[in-house]
């Protein structure tokens, strides 16, 4: 029997491997494609029943904003007439709110703020004490203030409204110059506060004016006037 050359044995051998390796291979294959197809139908499975349950909601949902849509409709007039008890109600509130603003300001008509006394200078009359320095006053009603904190504003009350206007017009003038034994005070109108938060929105606005060399002021409650050089005034 002739010997067979170890090249033909080397090319059987390697073509046994290759088609061990190609059956594996194969098999592999099938077995994974058997699972992906099972995996694909379950979650497609779980996909519809989820579709399911979303439709169902959807279709909750449609048949609910039906019926509101309904019920909307048919209160359109309940709806109507409501909002113009509620515009009715808002127009008596702004007019109460309007009278009870001008009843505050004309009850501190005759006031005047100042700020920056020391605490505790009027020892235990402090009615005595303001009545020398202008006319009767008070501190406000703040709870008194710890050694650090800034003091509480005081309260004048004058007897006629132009004696406080003399006193405001000299304040102004002399603003930045009024002092107490060393502490600076100001002396300011005393606004309620919802006139005070209207007019503070003019502040920035009156020191440009006053940096471009105008006069701008306030009148009450808070509408800005701006006197001219040759003396007019222009309010917006």
């Amino acid at each position: 029997m002739p010997k067979i050359p170890k090249k033909d044995e080397q090319e059987k051998e390697d073509s046994a491997s290759v088609s061990a390796f190609t059956a594996v291979l194969t098999t592999k294959l099938a077995e994974t494609k058997s699972e992906l197809l099972a995996e694909i139908k379950d979650t497609y499975a779980k996909y519809e029943a989820r579709l399911v349950t979303v439709q169902a909601t959807v279709d909750d949902h449609a048949e609910r904003l039906d019926h509101l849509e309904r019920s909307a409709n048919a209160t359109t007039t309940e709806i109507a007439e409501i909002q113009a008890t509620l515009a009715d109600v808002a127009a008596d509130n702004a007019r109460l709110k309007a009278r009870l603003l001008d009843l505050e300001g004309r009850n501190r008509r005759n006031n005047v703020r100042i700020v920056g006394l020391p605490e505790s200078i009027e020892d235990a009359s402090p009615t005595a004490f303001f009545s020398q320095l202008l006319v009767e006053g008070h501190r406000s009603l703040a709870a008194k203030p710890r050694p650090t904190e800034r003091p509480r504003h005081v309260l004048i009350c004058f007897h006629r409204f132009q004696t406080r206007e003399l006193v405001v017009r000299a304040a102004r003038r002399l603003r930045g110059k009024l002092n107490y034994k060393g502490s600076p005070i100001h002396i300011f109108e005393d606004y309620c506060p919802e006139v005070l938060e209207q007019r503070n929105r003019y502040r920035e606005i009156m020191r440009r004016l006053y940096e471009l060399g105008f006069k701008p002021a306030l009148r009450y409650p808070a509408k800005l006037s701006i006197v001219l050089e040759d003396g007019l005034s222009l309010s917006p």
